[in-house]
This record gives structure tokens, C-alpha cells and sequence, in this order.
């Protein structure tokens, strides 16, 4: 272990972030009393540019007058490529009220990008006296994104999570496909004529969980594309739990449940967790450093393992 312990990930669940354009207002409450953890409230691709100064307007509106509930809510601004995404900072900031939690930067290719728009928000809350700071998600889109991803990681102490955009991500990269995640039809190993697929992604939501690790961020998976495709997103959501992501973005409503599900510690996961902290316990007290549990060895790193599903399951429940 390193000298330097890696922070802890904000505290709260984030196991869906359900995603709404900011152009349709009549979306608003049916997201509010939705079961994602967190509320993504779209001023970027999902709104057209003719459209973008009314549904900042809209946006700013629904922050003070929907209940929102327990959900952690977050706005996407416009990339810091576009004349827009100044003026969605300024708009949020000094129009709507304390109650929106996040703002969600798009396309972030490099820590100066989150500074840009860190800078900027300092200054509109010292001006305005806000006294709640707006938190940071970043999404990776890009070469240059997944190349300084863990100088963005360590770029802000706003910086609460970090999320995947595949579309963009792909086409960055020069990838040959125009699915949205998932596994893709070419990207496959044969073996004796059968084929094996394999997850295009993996490498790069791996680089992402350790950056967010590392600095004490948390890693999300971004979309899924095909929204009528229920078992190849559990599939997706899978994996990415399995790599240390906690969450998962869903762009239909349908998605929510689906991904609750994966990123919910099963009730079979986490009695399994506890009886191997029971176990470890007795082993510590015959003065021991390991045992065997159901067949298997199980030692101090096996208790680490399993305090991260008790607490997920604690947490989420609370």
C-alpha cells in the first residue's frame, strides 16, 4: 500500500443517471418521481442549437419549482467548443436556486478544461454569495480525454464523478462502429469456428475506475444505445460493475430498473460479505491472518472486498 491512501468516493448512490433534454419541460416531474439516483438535465446533444436558450430557460425554471426529492441533480452544459456553455455556468448559477447539485461538463479532453469552467464558477458564486458549491461531472469522449484521464481526475475538488460517452468516444478514436456500447459484431476472437466477442470498452473503463480510484471519484458507465435491447444492457451493466463502476446512465426510462438492479448489492451478496467478515473475525482471534470459506481461501484483502459490497448495500439503503 502506498503512503499516500487513496480518498474516498463521495458517499451516496449513483447506480442510475437518467437523462432528459432540457427542451422538453413535460419530462421534468415524471423524471423527479423516477427511481434513478441521479437527474440529468440536458442542455447539450440532446437539444437542438435553435432550442438551447429556451431550455436553459426551462431548466432553470423546473430547478426551484419541481420537487425534486432525494435526487442528486445535475445539468449538462454545451462543450467548451460551442458559444454556449459560458452562459449555461453564468444562467445556472446566478438564475437558478441552490437546489441543483451538479453541473455535468461534456467532452473534457484535458484538467484545463475543468479548470476553465471551475474559474468560472468560483467567480459567479463569490459574486452571487452562493454558499452551496456546485459539484463536477466529467464525461471522457474522446483520445485526448481517455489519454489525461487521470490528470482530470486530480484537476478539481469539485470533481465528484466521471462517466463514459461512447459515441463520442468512438468516433474520437476512429472506431469502425455506430453502436453506443456494448459489444460490437466484428470485435470478436474465432476459435475452432466458433466466435468469442469481447468488450471494446473494457480498457477504457478500466483506466477510468483506477483514475477516479485513485483521487476519489466516482467511475460511471455512460449509455447504452439501443434502448430496446434489455438483456444487452444488463450485460454491459454487468461488466461494468464487475470493473468498479457504480453506476450506469439510462436514456429511457426503462433502463432505471435495469440498472438498479446490477448496481444493488444482491441479498445473497452481501450475507456472502458478512460471513466473510464473521469468518476473518474468528481467524483474528485464534491469530490468524487467513482462512477457508466455503472451499476457498479468504485473507485480509478478501476483507476489503467484502466491506465494499457491506457498505454499497448500506449506503443505499440508507
Amino acid at each position: 500500500m502506498s503512503f499516500r491512501i487513496q480518498p474516498a468516493a463521495p458517499a451516496r448512490p449513483n447506480r442510475c443517471q437518467l437523462f432528459g433534454p432540457g427542451s422538453r419541460p413535460a419530462i421534468f416531474e415524471k423524471m423527479a418521481s423516477s427511481a434513478a439516483d441521479v437527474i440529468n438535465l440536458d442542455l447539450e446533444d440532446s437539444v437542438a442549437p435553435d432550442d438551447k436558450p429556451e431550455a436553459r430557460k426551462n431548466i432553470i425554471q423546473a430547478i426551484g419549482d419541481i420537487d425534486w426529492g432525494n435526487k442528486y441533480l445535475s445539468v449538462r452544459i454545451n462543450g467548451l467548443d460551442t458559444p454556449y456553455w459560458y452562459r449555461d455556468v453564468v444562467d445556472l448559477l446566478e438564475l437558478a436556486g441552490d437546489r441543483i447539485d451538479q453541473i455535468m461538463i461534456p467532452k473534457v479532453g484535458c484538467a484545463s478544461d475543468v479548470y476553465a469552467v471551475d474559474a468560472l464558477a468560483t467567480a459567479v458564486e463569490t459574486a452571487k454569495g452562493r454558499t452551496k458549491p456546485i459539484s463536477f461531472e466529467v464525461i471522457i469522449e474522446s483520445a485526448a480525454g481517455i489519454a489525461h484521464v487521470e490528470e482530470i481526475a486530480a484537476s478539481s475538488p469539485r470533481l465528484q464523478a466521471m462517466s463514459l460517452g461512447a459515441a463520442d468516444f468512438a468516433a474520437s478514436m476512429g472506431m469502425q462502429t455506430t453502436g453506443i456500447g456494448g459489444t460490437q459484431e466484428n470485435y470478436y476472437m474465432a476459435h475452432e469456428g466458433a466466435k468469442h466477442w469481447s468488450d471494446p470498452w473494457h480498457w477504457a473503463q478500466a483506466a477510468i475506475v483506477a483514475a477516479c480510484r485513485t483521487h476519489g471519484v466516482l467511475p460511471v458507465d455512460g449509455p447504452f444505445g439501443d434502448f430496446s435491447d434489455d438483456e444487452g444492457f444488463v450485460a454491459q451493466a454487468r461488466r461494468s460493475a464487475t470493473l468498479g463502476m457504480v453506476g450506469k446512465w439510462a436514456i429511457h426510462p426503462k433502463q432505471i430498473a435495469l440498472a438498479n438492479e446490477v448496481f444493488t448489492p444482491s441479498a445473497e451478496q452481501v450475507q456472502e460479505a458478512r460471513e466473510i467478515l464473521e469468518a476473518m473475525e474468528k481467524a483474528k482471534a485464534d491469530g490468524a491472518g487467513a482462512t477457508v470459506y466455503k472451499g476457498r481461501l479468504v485473507d485480509i484483502a478478501s476483507i476489503k472486498q467484502a466491506e465494499v459490497i457491506v457498505r454499497q448495500s448500506e449506503m443505499i439503503g440508507g
